[in-house]
């Protein structure tokens, strides 16, 4: 199959657009807007990829295979962050008082001989010089 030769203009139209958006992405990280600050980035961040891939990867020319392949490793894609985000989501449970883990405590000394094994005393190891 023969794809159609690309002019030089629509490479650096493509360029242009993305410089833009990258400018875009930079100045709207300045900005709170709440909880749609991820929104807004994710969404620039797509058009960006959508341009790169259609244009400069040729995938805009190629056979609809190849688009349903690249469909369906975004889909998989998204299906794996949104498999992340729950499992980091049902954490929440750790945060409830009765259930944080305990600080570190520092162990008597009497502990540690006792849980050391016969023969070897903590002490002697220290004298040794090592």
């Amino acid at each position: 199959m023969e794809h159609p030769v690309v002019p030089v203009s629509t490479y650096l139209k493509i360029f242009a657009a993305l410089m833009v958006l990258t400018a875009l992405t930079v100045a709207v990280a300045f900005i709170d807007w709440g909880f749609f600050n991820d929104v807004v980035a994710m969404t620039i961040a797509v058009i960006k990829a959508l341009l790169v891939v259609s244009v400069f990867m040729h995938l805009k020319y190629s056979a609809r295979l190849l688009w349903l392949i690249a469909g369906s490793s975004v889909v998989w894609f998204m299906v794996m962050v949104g498999l992340t985000l729950t499992d980091y989501r049902s954490r929440d449970w750790l945060l409830h008082e009765g259930m944080r883990p305990e600080p570190w405590h520092s162990v008597p000394a009497e502990v540690m001989q006792d849980a050391a094994p016969s023969g070897h005393n903590g002490a002697e190891a220290g004298s040794t010089g090592h």
